[in-house]
């Protein structure tokens, strides 16, 4: 096996064998699948420092015969677009396992096993360059998340795990009803082949909606999104972390792999309708976040609103941009390239920082749940003067979650109003109010629940993070502020496949 089918199969393999192991020998399987994750993280890192930013072009490329019938192929590759969607989700794995170490006492092996067999699953998501490949991947990967939460989630479990299932799995099915009629039209599953085919303007706009029906259940976008915070607040706080930090940027992921390349023309067509629905989700999801009692719910709704800018970034190029009749760019109000760019690019950043904000919120969360059982705001007041350690932790993550330049939080949402102005400066006006509507959240929850006098007896009984918990936020707290105070390196490595997808969505194939 070559770096990607490794990267792809370990950790399923592994999974196998941790659930060999068996939950009675639980030590054992924690130690292998932490082992395992670690061995599979350090591996992703050589397709960051032997990956060539010069060039669009897939790297690390693997193709073999898999259905020849069909000429369906065991394709793969990365490129700056899926490589640090990859390497989000190796660093987020392990961060998941060790802080199940002590909560998982149920079907141990089981849950260790789930999370490394769902890592490889999303990885070969990233890295599939075949249209029925990414389809078994992109469905496969919703077994063990429909296992971990119907397995060691809250009450209302069955309930949560069938409504992500069926809102997932239901969306996807127009997605391969697409794929196939490319695939008659064309003669080829290639994803890359798929980018050249000639398209009308009316079969350009039937498989644009069928995308959009999958991609946008999975971001979720508005009015797509009821079964987001369902899943969060029943999922254990390993679920809503890799759900938040990785599962959710499949579906923007799909924008930038599928919509662009393949139907421009619609994608410029029906691009008011996606930044309406964005723009709602920024604003409108920003003030429901404001009234939640749950402090799961409102970082679920929370990460809705935040995921908006990913489709603003994505579609707010059409507004600055577009071919003319004569086969030149022509510039719409005073738009340019390089705001089209930063906009595309702004909302990849945005990807990668959510991913690491929400999966330190959620962890946030995790801990107080670990001690007393309670994700209501209500039940706690004045952690700080039993947690003071926790709290500077948790107080860091909420800013950055409040867009505080200086964290990746700010970074990512800056780019993406930046590049909205050349768009409309209405666009930008709206989505800026998110670093008010999400302050007041935000800081809103922190100050009921850390600060102030102790207002339950409980909370004077928590003990402070440990050194397992310490670990697992510092590393996080280390990524938001090295993304938010140098995120170049990021950019470097997408910015040649980004320039790319930019002249593949401003070329009409009409």
């Amino acid at each position: 096996m070559e770096l990607l089918s490794l990267l792809i199969w370990l950790p399923i393999l592994g999974g196998a064998l941790v659930i060999l192991i068996g939950n009675e020998r639980a030590d054992t399987a924690r130690w292998v699948s932490v082992a395992i994750s670690i061995l599979v993280f350090v591996m992703s890192l050589s397709l960051y420092t032997e990956f060539d930013s010069s060039t669009h072009l897939m790297q690390f490329v693997e193709k073999t015969s898999w259905i020849s019938q069909f000429d369906i192929n065991y394709h793969i590759g990365v490129d700056g677009i899926s490589m640090p969607l990859i390497i989000l989700t190796t660093f987020s794995t392990i961060l998941v396992l060790i802080a199940g170490w002590e909560v998982i006492q149920r079907r141990t092996a089981h849950y260790m096993a789930a999370f490394l067999m769902m890592e490889g699953l999303i990885i070969g998501v990233f890295s599939a360059l075949d249209g029925i490949l990414f389809y078994a991947f992109w469905e496969a990967s919703l077994i063990p998340m429909l296992l971990i939460i119907g397995v060691w989630g809250g009450d209302n479990r069955v309930y949560a795990a069938i409504k992500f299932f069926l809102y997932t799995f239901l969306g996807s099915v127009m997605m391969l009803v697409s794929l196939i009629y490319m695939y008659n039209k064309g003669g080829s599953f290639s994803i890359l082949d798929m980018h050249n085919l000639e398209l009308t303007l009316a079969e350009q706009s039937y498989i644009f909606w069928a995308f959009f029906v999958a991609f946008a259940v999975k971001v979720p976008m508005f009015p797509v999104h009821t079964w987001l915070p369902d899943a969060h607040v029943q999922a254990p706080t390993g679920g809503s972390v890799i759900l938040a930090a990785i599962m959710l940027k499949m579906g923007g992921y799909g924008f930038f792999r599928f919509s662009l390349p393949i139907t421009p023309d619609a994608s410029l067509q029906f691009s008011d309708v996606v930044i309406a629905l964005s723009l709602i989700a920024i604003v409108y999801i920003g003030f429901v976040a404001l009234v939640q009692r749950d402090m799961k719910k409102l970082i679920a709704y929370s990460s809705i609103s935040h995921m908006g800018f990913v489709t603003l970034g994505v579609f707010a190029l059409f507004s600055i941009l577009k071919m003319g009749a004569d086969g030149n760019l022509v510039s719409l109000n005073g738009g340019s390239i390089d705001g089209a760019l930063l906009g595309l690019e702004g909302a990849m950043v945005q990807m990668i920082s959510h991913g690491f904000i929400s999966a330190a919120m959620f962890l946030v969360v995790g801990v107080l749940y670990d001690r007393l059982h309670s994700r209501e705001i209500s039940t706690y007041g004045g952690v700080i003067n039993s947690m003071p350690k926790f709290t500077g932790f948790a107080v860091l993550f909420a800013m950055a979650n409040a867009g505080l330049p200086g964290t990746s939080g700010f970074v990512g949402e800056f780019m993406v109003i930046l590049g909205a102005v050349q768009a409309n400066i209405w666009y930008a006006v709206l989505a800026a109010t998110t670093l008010i509507v999400g302050a007041a959240y935000t800081l809103w929850m922190v100050k009921r629940v850390f600060w102030g006098p102790i207002t339950n007896d409980a909370v004077k009984t928590l003990k402070d993070i440990n050194g397992r918990e310490f670990f697992i936020l510092a590393i996080l707290a280390l990524a938001v502020l090295i993304v938010g105070l140098y995120p170049q390196p990021i950019i470097e490595v997408m910015h040649a496949s980004i320039d790319h997808l930019l002249n593949q969505a401003l070329t009409s194939k009409l």
